[in-house]
């Protein structure tokens, strides 16, 4: 038999292989990122098991799995991805499960994608849906739906109604903490390029990013850091925003560069943190990064 393994909201639970773990009876639903793991557990509540695959604290650009891992992948009853090039870690893992026959929903391309402006990935679709929750309440009907029509037996309809209303409220709370944000001062910058869909939703300006790309994967040059050093003066941006998971160590290149003061602050970005962090949850992480936005740009 295999264990039903219960998920207690809104946490949730990364699975990694065990000797047992394939012969519970529950369904068994894979997801890429911890982000949407978090998404989906909140949905299905105990009614299937959810294997999150990203760990806490990852950049899901580059974040691989195990064997052990990827057989199981091949075993799931559903696959939940972010999409849109996002997983460039284990994009065999996935090509697998879809030649496996495995149904697979991608979060991106339901979200209503936007292009990145500028950098190295100009006119590539942009995978970092999650940093607007109103797109977000798309994926949660999609990841709905995608487990109605997959999993035989499971209710979610009435989770998924809950979890809408909840991003409902913190979109309403994050419109609040950056009106107090004067126009001249909503200008962005960021490790890489992360925040489009922030900036689409909140009126933000990008001013640019440290990694001129939309994946931490590729490189700065010495010239990228010293355009956005000029930029970065002469916008008068004073915060630069980096991801938890990646050293800042260009940031600070970059800030000295500038030749002004300029705080490089954390924020989770990408990934949640673990349980006792400040981002244990999407709508955690957020929130943290609301706070320390409107805090580093007032």
């Amino acid at each position: 038999m295999r264990k039903v393994l219960l998920l207690a909201l809104p946490a949730f639970l990364i699975f990694t292989a065990c000797a047992d773990s394939d012969t519970a009876g529950a369904p068994t639903i894979v997801v890429t990122t911890n982000i949407l793991g978090d998404i989906t557990s909140n949905i299905v509540g105990d009614q299937a098991e959810v294997m999150v695959l990203m760990p806490p604290n990852s950049d899901p650009h580059s974040f691989e799995i195990s064997a052990s891992d990827a057989a199981r992948v091949s075993r799931a009853d559903l696959l939940i991805a972010n999409g849109l090039g996002l997983e460039e870690g284990i994009v065999s893992t996935i090509d697998a499960a879809r030649a496996e026959g495995i149904p697979i929903v991608e979060a991106g391309p339901a979200a209503d994608p936007i292009p990145y402006v500028s950098g190295q990935s100009s006119g590539a679709q942009d995978p970092h849906i999650w940093t607007d929750p109103q797109r977000m309440r798309d994926v949660v009907a999609l990841i709905r739906d995608a487990i109605t029509t997959n999993i035989e037996g499971v209710d979610v309809d009435s989770a998924a109604s809950e979890y809408d209303s909840r991003l409902v409220e913190l979109d309403a709370r994050m419109t609040e903490q950056f009106d107090a944000i004067a126009p001249e001062k909503r200008r962005l910058v960021t490790n890489h390029h992360v925040f489009g869909y922030l900036a689409d939703r909140y009126d933000f300006e990008v001013v640019g990013a440290v990694i001129p790309s939309g994946t931490t994967l590729a490189s700065p040059s010495a010239s990228d850091l010293s355009e956005l050093a000029d930029t970065v003066r002469e916008a008068g941006v004073r915060t630069i925003f980096v991801d938890t998971s990646q050293p800042d160590r260009l940031a600070q290149v970059m800030a000295s560069e500038a030749g002004v003061q300029i705080d490089v602050v954390s924020l989770f970005t990408e990934s949640l943190g673990n349980e006792n962090s400040e981002a244990p949850t999407y709508i955690d992480m957020m929130e943290f990064n609301t706070a320390a936005i409107t805090t580093g740009l007032s």
